[in-house]
């Protein structure tokens, strides 16, 4: 499983990746990616940015011009962030397809080469398929058992996940149908004429 400062730093040099920022909207943009459940404070965000200016994944510069009480601090990517981003929007391990990572590397996918997104999208897949098998079968054994409200929310978690399997299914089929119509055609051997 990825560490949150290890999914953090993904996602804050994917924005970066896009362009310069200041804290405040690097930190609106990382909510907005994280979604509700998984707010960031700025006591998260902060410590992230200092290790990574440490680091030399990213820099930061004070905008000329005129001076407010409290000036904002942009922060942009180096080329060595640019480096470990493309670094790790490569790995295809399992932390590629965990619940913590796989938004954020999704959101990024098209900094990715086709195969990777595949290896991952196939990786998550799989992961929730053996969640799915594994939530089926404790909902069969704890129905008898469990009141109506608690087999309720097993039914409610089943159906997210076969919905989310249909997605992932669908984004792999229309990935493999581009990568099929993105190979050249074989050419077909001439025979010579003769005149």
């Amino acid at each position: 499983m990825a560490r949150r400062g290890d999914t953090i730093e993904l996602a804050v040099l994917g924005l970066l990746h896009e362009g310069p920022m200041h804290g405040y909207e690097l930190r609106k943009r990382l909510n907005l990616m994280l979604g509700w459940g998984r707010l960031l404070s700025y006591g998260s965000l902060y410590p992230a940015l200092k290790k990574m200016l440490r680091g030399n994944l990213i820099e930061e510069t004070v905008p000329s011009g005129p001076q407010t009480r409290r000036q904002r601090i942009v922060y942009k990517v180096t080329d060595l962030g640019t480096e470990e981003f493309s670094r790790l929007m490569s790995e295809v391990g399992p932390a590629a397809w965990e619940d913590d990572n796989f938004d954020i590397r999704f959101r990024f996918f098209s900094s990715t080469d086709m195969e990777i997104r595949l290896r991952v999208l196939e990786g998550r897949r799989s992961r929730l398929q053996e969640r799915l098998d594994r939530v089926q079968r404790e909902l069969a054994m704890t129905q008898a058992e469990a009141d109506r409200y608690a087999a309720e929310l097993q039914r409610h978690g089943v159906e997210s996940v076969e919905r989310e399997v249909r997605w992932l299914s669908d984004l792999i089929n229309a990935e493999r149908s581009v990568q099929g119509q993105a190979a050249p055609a074989p050419e077909t051997p001439t025979s010579p004429t003769t005149s």
